[in-house]
């Protein structure tokens, strides 16, 4: 009975993999920082008819599955999150950066034609492209200083998604107008800007809403203050309900998030 465990946990680290940290991917360093570069948020939910299929299929198909991923990261890269426990939108997450949407596309296609993805409804997709900050330029040196500030290195494990519009109103001023008014939203966000981690993908024209906000964190409580500062600066009066809803998981490696389904 102990060897027979053994060796199915032997079969489930060599075959699923447990490395640390995100699925790395070619240029992966680039496409994190240049503008230009589309990011997509594949959510999905694990059929309870998956956990009826014999451990031993199950582990094939996760194996299936982690080889697709790793045949098309020479033109995307792929992060990882593990929802389940935490969101009621799905089990798990998938981020994927490319510089052509259509490589998106045929990953997350062949994706859900694999074993396991078949047993995976994509229940939330959500994208948008990075571009060059709009508004930063005309911000005091010491501004800008500070948002250079680099966030400690403590963990940062649970990541949120946020979709945000913005009303007729906000695109009707002047684009002096909206960097005073970012430039406000900035310095509330400053006290928090070691804790959280953030990064601004513009969506309009590809969802019905504005920007993707993506944010990293190892202090919930922190993530909520800076929540409820921006809630109080004008900018966030222009803001209106989005029909998406907010994805919270943990990072994790592609191999941990694929072992959770193979036990």
């Amino acid at each position: 009975m102990i060897a027979s465990v053994c060796r199915s946990l032997f079969l489930v680290l060599v075959v699923l993999g447990l490395s640390a940290g995100p699925s790395v991917a070619a240029d992966r360093d680039k496409m994190m920082v240049e503008p230009g570069v589309y990011g997509t948020f594949a959510v999905f939910r694990v059929d309870s008819s998956w956990w009826r299929l014999e451990r031993s299929v199950r582990i094939s198909g996760l194996a299936h599955a982690k080889g697709v991923v790793e045949r098309h990261q020479a033109r995307v890269a792929i992060d990882a999150y593990l929802m389940r426990g935490l969101s009621d939108q799905g089990d798990f997450m998938l981020r994927v950066h490319a510089t052509d949407l259509q490589h998106t596309q045929d990953f997350l296609v062949e994706f859900m034609s694999t074993i396991f993805g078949q047993f995976a409804t994509n229940t939330v997709t959500m994208k948008g492209v990075t571009k060059k900050p709009n508004y930063t330029a005309a911000f005091p040196d010491d501004v800008k200083s500070t948002l250079q500030t680099l966030s400690d290195p403590l963990p940062k494990p649970f990541t949120i998604v946020i979709p945000i519009r913005k009303d007729a109103e906000w695109w009707g001023l002047e684009p002096e107008q909206r960097g005073g008014l970012m430039k406000e939203h900035v310095d509330a966000a400053t006290a928090y800007i070691k804790a959280v981690r953030r990064k601004v993908y513009h969506s309009k024209g590809l969802e019905d809403f504005d920007f993707l906000a993506y944010f990293e964190t190892g202090k919930l409580e922190e993530f909520n203050d800076l929540m409820v500062s921006l809630e109080k600066v004008k900018e966030s009066r222009y803001s209106r309900p989005v029909n998406h809803p907010v994805l919270i998981g943990v990072t994790k490696s592609l191999g941990e998030v694929l072992q959770v389904f193979g036990r």
